[in-house]
């Protein structure tokens, strides 16, 4: 169970605001080119202005990148807009601004640096894994602990921690969780491979 399971109920809401948009001719990959604009705009001024109370506007950018996210698949599924530069734009988008929105803890938290960017190179990992399931023949693989947006829901809750709570920059627990996140992204990881093949093998079975 990771929060993407919720992506249905999330989507249904969404749904109204996705046929208005539908109406005003916006596509799906201006919505996902949007969504990028944002992450890396944020993400910068996380990065070169270093001042932890800014990290509260996070879970707010997290989540409406999520929202946006929702809507530029359902405008893609739903209003017969899929491409295959809207299939690359997708992919390519979502990692890079993961990066822009999860880079700057590392600057935050000097004591976990190497273990941030241990994180990253996992996320990047987790998505390549999803990607190269589907391109064997599985499905594109979302399993967790750790998918997509259980990662924003981590960090959005430690900006906002952060933001409110300055002084847990110096707190040792810091590092823990850092440690505990990358050892779930590399069972994420191995969880990806795993359900993939194992899906492989049952078609092959019932063929």
């Amino acid at each position: 169970m990771t929060i993407y399971d919720l992506k249905p109920k999330f989507q249904d809401l969404l749904r109204p605001l996705v046929n208005k948009l539908f109406k005003a001719n916006v596509t799906a990959n201006q919505v996902t080119i949007a969504a990028l604009l944002l992450s890396v705009i944020v993400g910068a001024l996380l990065l070169f202005i270093p001042n932890p109370r800014l990290f509260i506007l996070l879970p707010f950018v997290l989540f409406i990148r999520m929202a946006l996210n929702a809507i530029d698949g359902m405008l893609a599924r739903e209003h017969n807009q899929k491409s295959h530069l809207g299939a690359f734009l997708n992919e390519l988008c979502d990692i890079i601004s993961d990066i822009a929105l999860y880079l700057p803890f590392a600057f935050l938290f000097p004591q976990a640096f190497w273990l941030i960017l241990l994180i990253l190179l996992l996320t990047v990992l987790t998505e390549f894994i999803g990607v190269t399931a589907q391109a064997i023949g599985a499905s594109r693989r979302y399993d967790g602990p750790i998918g997509k947006s259980d990662r924003a829901f981590i960090f959005g809750t430690l900006g906002l921690v952060t933001g409110l709570f300055p002084h847990i920059l110096l707190s040792s627990w810091i590092t823990y969780l850092f440690v505990i996140l990358s050892l779930l992204l590399f069972y994420t990881c191995y969880n990806r491979i795993r359900r993939a093949l194992s899906q492989l093998k049952t078609a092959m079975d019932n063929n």
